[in-house]
């Protein structure tokens, strides 16, 4: 089926999506760098980019969200597997916690592909606005008052935080690593380590999310020719060979950034992100 498009497209074709293609190196530039730099997927950047493409393309209100989430997770599939091998080679990654985590992400994970299948849009930026404000305001300002204890709760907590993480994850087409940021930080942990536990994190995550959202888009109207279920494949192929290049030089910036510019360059970042989806929502 897909080859048949490819085959399809014409040179004025190719023309008329040179921006889009453009667009979509660009952006794939972009979250590869994120990705390495702040232990996130790079949803903070695709999804947003990708529902604004979807619409130029014309896809229907219905798809053009969780499209854009469900694309967003594919892509950091391979985004996160190379940003987590770059922090664990510099020993950074909280493989125990990791390990707790597996089970109780990726069921969160799987209930938030489910909530797919029938929430509209709005949820799905109300989720994203939501984690990112808090967040960002924590980064920016935060000091003695932004930290609930020091040290991690027990395990029945910390696998609670984990099936949190997957399921807000799902929702907002992300890796988890603004979310667990959140939550690593607000109990002590050092903003480094939080990053590259967080890109361990998005390995959980972008698998089943994925699958997940191909799952729940089976078979809806309104899909274009080359999705798979809420999966854009020729997105997804056009937006991960950049991401790849720029995730390595993110990790290396990670690992020689101070502790407060991180804090402060990943709080902008979120606030940015979560305006543009504020715009949205009050129809701008």
């Amino acid at each position: 089926m897909t080859q048949d498009l490819i085959l399809s497209v014409s040179y004025a074709d190719l023309m008329a999506l040179a921006p889009m293609i453009a667009t979509l190196v660009v952006a794939g530039a972009a979250i590869g760098l994120l990705a390495g730099l702040f232990g996130i997927g790079g949803g903070a950047i695709s999804v947003p980019v990708f529902f604004d493409l979807f619409g130029v393309l014309g896809y229907p209100d219905a798809v053009r969200m969780p499209m854009a989430v469900g694309t967003s997770l594919a892509v950091i599939i391979p985004t996160s597997l190379n940003s987590a091998r770059g922090h664990f080679k510099r020993g950074t990654v909280d493989m125990a916690l990791l390990r707790l985590w597996a089970v109780p992400v990726v069921l969160g994970v799987l209930a938030g592909s489910e909530i797919a299948r029938h929430a509209d849009k709005v949820v799905f930026q109300l989720v994203f606005v939501a984690v990112a404000l808090v967040n960002a305001a924590k980064l920016l300002l935060g000091g003695a008052g932004w930290r609930l204890r020091d040290g991690l709760p027990g395990k029945g907590v910390l696998r609670v935080y984990g099936a949190v993480i997957g399921l807000a994850s799902a929702l907002m087409g992300i890796g988890g690593g603004a979310i667990t940021n959140l939550l690593l930080t607000l109990h002590g942990y050092d903003i480094r380590r939080a990053i590259s536990t967080a890109a361990g994190v998005g390995v959980l995550i972008a698998l089943p999310g994925t699958l997940g959202y191909i799952y729940a888009g089976w078979g809806k109207p309104g899909l274009p020719a080359d999705a798979l279920g809420y999966v854009s494949f020729l997105t997804f192929a056009l937006t991960i060979p950049t991401t790849l290049l720029t995730t390595r030089l993110g990790v290396r910036l990670a690992h020689s950034w101070s502790r407060r510019a991180l804090e402060t360059g990943f709080g902008l970042f979120l606030l940015v992100t979560a305006s543009r989806f504020i715009w949205d929502i009050l129809g701008g």
